[in-house]
């Protein structure tokens, strides 16, 4: 394609034969200056020809086109590049072709694998030996030994990849089997590249002529504002809207369940405290100080304060005694319990933590023990590995009620009236193991979509070996149950991963646009 030369004004020229890199806008309104009818047919060529980039070309173009200076119809072609790999086989020949090179050099006695990938390296050998064995080139002997059973093989891979780098990638180059294989072995790229034509459109001038925005004092003053040109203005267009902040699911979902509980006569515990003592997240709900959920590789510990100041002294004595020698019935762990490993700080790993300091003040008001129900729901963090369904931190939803006399069935009844209160009535019951309650059991709920029975929390009775040191009374049973906040939040979203809810990773449309949460209760099935 031939484009007409830059103008031969001296401004254009560092000397006679040397001349300066026009703009692209420049360079673009005098290639259509020759005649009515002249254009450029792709921008990428003519970019190349004029030593610009084609992203500067398409970016003044489409300047251009929205003042009607030129028209612009979009070109788009596909062509294959060749992998780094690819490049490497044009050049020393396909793994399968060097790994049947070197076993026939070996003759009849053939290689071992470790000599085979001394000698042609171990990625080689890995993706040769693979090929050579499914062509039949070489045999698999009982010693492990591999063998040549060809003379010699033409090396089809680099015989193909020669031909589509000869054919500039042209996917008409080879055959649709020769590309799939070629795929298969990711040693091609498939890319499009768009581009434009570009013709002169209603308003072609060889100059651009910039509009003006606005009618400025200075415009008035000179008397310029008679001969310029201004933006065409758009009355009817709006602005655009304002919005305001979104909450995020996890906070419907939060606001549902608080509004649930508190129907339930639950009163909100005091969880902004993210760090707590191992004494107070763990120690006191009578968990051995060597349980292996104490260990840094399941627990988040702080480096700096790495001790808590102080906890109740005579509270921390009775805990003490009872992990030592036991009590109420108990005969403890029967170990040394250690003050250090007590007062070492952490980001919590449950809302229990808040729960038991709410029972040890509940135990040790003025005018003595009164039965109360509470609930948190804040963020908890464990040292896990992160997955679809797991993250290092999440949202734990968490019940208890302490009274008199409380039994297993007051825990059942609870836990069915909260549940259904949110729309599940399908509910079944597991007995399980935890460190502080006792009995234990895990809930399960009926998955209408999934169309299966799934583990959505946990509950239990806790043991008087926690209960005892507080100082309750020994007829006060205290039953508790909890959930995450982001399961049944992903339920109601249909979301299938958890890093799409909640992290770096969350789009802020779907905040945006997520719809109101709201909890029917479901009615009570016919028995």
């Amino acid at each position: 394609i031939q484009y007409p030369p830059p103008p031969s004004s001296p401004s254009n020229y560092q000397s006679n034969t040397n001349p300066v890199k026009m703009d692209a806008e420049t360079a673009i309104l005098t290639a259509l200056s020759t005649s009515p009818d002249a254009s450029i047919p792709d921008t990428l060529v003519f970019a190349e020809a004029h030593s610009l980039s084609h992203n500067t070309i398409v970016g003044t173009s489409k300047s251009l086109s929205t003042d009607a200076y030129i028209s612009l119809s979009e070109l788009s072609s596909q062509f294959y590049t060749l992998t780094t790999e690819a490049e490497s086989i044009l050049a020393n020949g396909s793994q399968e072709c060097i790994v049947i090179a070197a076993l026939i050099a070996a003759g009849e006695d053939g290689l071992s694998m470790t000599d085979l990938q001394n000698g042609v390296g171990k990625d080689v050998c890995k993706i040769g030996m693979g090929n050579c064995l499914k062509n039949k080139w070489a045999r698999k002997e009982r010693d492990g030994r591999l063998v040549a059973q060809v003379e010699g093989v033409e090396d089809e891979v680099k015989v193909l990849l020669g031909k589509l780098k000869e054919g500039g990638g042209g996917a008409d180059v080879l055959d649709d089997k020769a590309i799939a294989i070629l795929k298969r072995r990711k040693l091609i790229t498939l890319v499009t590249r768009k581009s434009y034509t570009i013709i002169r459109g209603p308003s072609y001038a060889p100059q651009r002529v910039k509009k003006a925005a606005d009618l400025t004092k200075e415009l008035l003053d000179s008397g310029k504002w008679k001969d310029t040109p201004f933006k065409e203005y758009n009355f009817a267009t709006l602005g655009e809207s304002v919005g305001g902040g979104y909450l995020h699911p996890l906070l419907k979902v939060r606001a549902e369940f608080r509004k649930i509980l508190m129907e339930m006569g639950f009163h909100e515990m005091p969880t902004n405290k993210w760090v707590e003592s191992s004494f107070w997240n763990f120690d006191s709900l009578f968990q051995p100080q060597s349980h292996p959920a104490r260990d840094a590789h399941d627990t988040f510990f702080i480096k700096e304060p790495a001790q808590t100041v102080s906890v109740p002294e005579e509270y921390y004595e009775r805990v003490k005694t009872m992990h030592e020698v036991g009590g109420s019935g108990s005969i403890g762990y029967r170990y040394d319990f250690k003050r250090e490993e007590a007062f070492k700080n952490l980001l919590r790993t449950h809302t229990t933590a808040i729960s038991s300091q709410m029972l040890y003040k509940l135990a040790n008001q003025e005018g003595g023990f009164k039965p109360a129900r509470y609930f948190s729901i804040d963020r908890v963090f464990r040292n896990e590995t992160m997955d679809a369904t797991h993250l290092c931190e999440f949202h734990q939803v968490e019940g208890l009620v302490a009274d008199y006399n409380l039994s297993l069935g007051d825990l059942i009844g609870t836990i069915e009236t909260f549940f259904r209160k949110i729309g599940i009535t399908k509910l079944r019951f597991k007995p399980a193991f935890n460190p502080y309650t006792e009995p234990s059991m895990e809930i399960f709920g009926y998955h209408p979509d999934l169309k299966k029975w799934t583990e959505i929390g946990n509950s239990g009775m806790f043991r008087p070996e926690m209960l005892a040191p507080m100082g309750l009374p020994e007829n006060v049973r205290v039953i508790a149950w909890g959930l995450s906040l982001e399961r049944p939040t992903m339920i109601k979203y249909r979301i299938d991963n958890i890093r799409n809810l909640f992290g770096h990773k969350v789009d802020m449309g779907m905040t945006k646009n997520a719809p109101v949460c709201r909890f029917d209760e479901a009615e009570e099935e016919a028995q």
